[in-house]
């Protein structure tokens, strides 16, 4: 009986979003553009490339994905704000652009209340602690201890000044209660070959970087940035297990439309990558790079952006970090 009801709700509500999009004028009947904020195949890219792909197939709409990086996303997501609020131009966002650079930033070209309609969570993706695999730290009570006894001596870099792998490490240090040197790099690599070489001392990169250098024995990881322990990774503790309690770092992307585009349609895109989260082709895709897939609905998104917009406004501005023009 319980079931029935379950599928009866679930029938209607379906209905009640294919009806608004006929409202809409049979929402999508022409191309939709998914702005990417980012380089070409970079983890933005390759995530949004892999759901947009299986959104075609499940819906039959063409998604045309556009790549246009600069300054840390802002460019692409100004160019989301400026375009028809009809639901045929979307845009990659995530914790950068719609967090993180709020405060980073002395002024930004779009406001991302006024200016953005969340659509929908797509996936989270997570970082490694990682040392060189000749390092004397072991875990990340290891890493406290030599820090505290050896206060401004210790470095650790990341692929530049607002990304996860920094403002994760300021969270570290502000909930480890340690004195330690931030080093910015352009790029990732530049970090990794670093650390290797024995310049830096820890590094937080995304896990799907951090497995294979583990795999080959150049590193080792001794905490990962979520608050459960990742298939990926599933024999490395957390920061919240090792000691940090409630530390978590969440690298979350999903969809943004200009403001004002309408409720049916912002309903029926969220809708539609729901299911397209659920293809197993995406799935594993998603697992293969070290995401997870998120759930919600616009209004969801919208709660998670608040939360992390005030998360990093308080870690941005207790470690005094410098406001980018």
């Amino acid at each position: 009986m319980q079931r029935s009801v379950f599928r009866s709700l679930a029938a209607l509500a379906l209905t009640a979003t294919f009806a608004g999009s006929a409202l809409a004028g049979a929402y999508p009947d022409h191309p939709i553009t998914f702005i990417v904020p980012s380089a070409a195949g970079g983890s933005p890219d390759v995530l949004s490339r892999l759901i947009t792909t299986q959104l075609s197939k499940n819906t039959g709409a063409t998604l045309v994905v556009e790549n246009r990086p600069g300054a840390a996303g802002n460019i692409g997501i100004a160019l989301v704000k400026r375009a028809a609020a009809d639901g045929y131009t979307v845009g990659y966002g995530n914790i950068n652009t719609l967090a993180v650079n709020r405060s980073l930033f002395k002024r930004l070209p779009y406001d991302v209340d006024q200016d953005l309609a969340p659509v929908a969570h797509m996936f989270d993706l997570y970082n490694a602690l990682i040392v060189p695999a000749d390092s004397p730290v072991k875990s990340v009570q290891d890493l406290i201890d030599r820090a505290r006894k050896e206060p401004g001596r210790l470095s650790y870099g990341a692929s530049g000044v607002g990304t996860t792998g920094h403002m994760g490490g300021e969270l570290f240090k502000s909930m480890a209660k340690v004195d330690v040197m931030f080093i910015p790099y352009n790029g990732g690599p530049a970090a990794i070959q670093d650390l290797l070489g024995g310049r830096l001392d820890y590094l937080f990169v995304n896990t799907s970087e951090a497995a294979p250098l583990v795999k080959s024995g150049k590193v080792r990881a001794i905490g990962v940035s979520s608050l459960k322990r990742l298939s990926l990774m599933p024999d490395v503790p957390t920061l919240d297990e090792a000691g940090l309690k409630g530390y978590e770092t969440v690298a979350w992307g999903g969809v943004v439309a200009p403001k004002g585009t309408p409720p049916d349609v912002l309903a029926k895109l969220n809708a539609d990558i729901q299911q397209a989260l659920q293809a197993p082709e995406v799935r594993t895709g998603l697992e293969t790079l070290g995401a997870v897939p998120a759930t919600g609905s616009p209004e969801e998104f919208k709660q998670l952006i608040d939360r992390e917009t005030a998360k990093w406004k308080q870690i941005i501005e207790s470690a005094g970090i410098e406001k980018l023009d």
